[in-house]
């Protein structure tokens, strides 16, 4: 089993498809750094050799991933917050950050519905 960035790839997948296990790299950048490392794309995670891997690690090692770019998205994050910008009060109030509505989605973000008391229908 190939370990990358303390990240095991899945065994039964493509290289390409497995390196995307990885936090910070998706199916493009997955697919130039088999090309940089000159490993077939196609080829399954179970049947790289000793040496493919070691490549692999050298071109992922070169990109940004896993806990320094989790690390720098909290910190740009707290950094909006700190200054009051639009989107650092959105991340503060717990509300959707790019534009979504909120009147009758927003869920994830939202939380559960809040039960508002009931008003009487006016009866005829």
């Amino acid at each position: 089993m190939a370990r990358i960035k303390n990240i095991e790839l899945p065994n039964e997948k493509h290289v390409c498809i497995g390196l995307t296990a990885i936090y910070g790299i998706g199916r493009s950048l997955a697919k130039t750094i088999c090309q940089e490392a000159g490993v077939n794309e196609t080829t399954k995670v179970k049947d790289l050799t000793e040496e493919d891997i070691q490549k692999l690690r050298k071109e992922v090692d070169k990109h940004v991933v896993e806990g320094d770019l989790r690390r720098e998205v909290q910190m740009s994050i707290k950094e909006k917050m700190e200054i009051n910008s639009y989107q650092g009060i959105r991340h503060k109030k717990g509300l959707p950050v790019r534009g979504q509505r909120t009147n009758r989605n927003a869920r994830t973000r939202k939380g559960k519905g809040k039960v508002v008391a009931n008003k009487k229908k006016v009866g005829k």
